[in-house]
């Protein structure tokens, strides 16, 4: 994985929840996977332990993953769960970059070519 950068004026283990709820919209983790270790994934992100294990603990709380004693923990299987994270950071994605455009008081036209440009980049 590369390195994830932190931003400095949000607390750690919220954004660790975001970039993991990325993970599985991404398809990094699939349903039902079994996660990296609290160590583990502390070690990657370069975080401490005990905030990794808050971060996993709200991720259970939300019912993004779940955990069996004695195994670790496990993404869920709940595809509507998943498909419903996707869903709100699109929407997020599509109001910042509302947001942005519209700050820079483009034409109609100019819009329109930037967003099939938008389209062609992801397709």
């Amino acid at each position: 994985m590369a390195t994830f950068e932190f931003d400095p004026n949000q607390p750690i283990y919220l954004q660790i929840i975001a970039e993991i709820k990325k993970r599985f919209v991404r398809g990094v983790y699939a349903p039902g996977a079994k996660l990296p270790s609290v160590r583990d994934m502390a070690r990657e992100m370069r975080v401490n332990p005990n905030t990794m294990s808050r971060a996993y603990a709200e991720l259970d709380r939300e019912g993004f993953i779940f955990t069996r004693r004695g195994q670790g923990s496990f993404v869920t299987e709940k595809q509507k769960t998943i498909k419903a994270e996707r869903q709100k950071l699109a929407q997020r994605a599509v109001a910042q970059f509302v947001a942005e455009v519209g700050e820079l008081a483009l034409s109609k036209s100019q819009i329109a070519t930037l967003l099939h440009k938008i389209e062609e980049d992801l397709t």
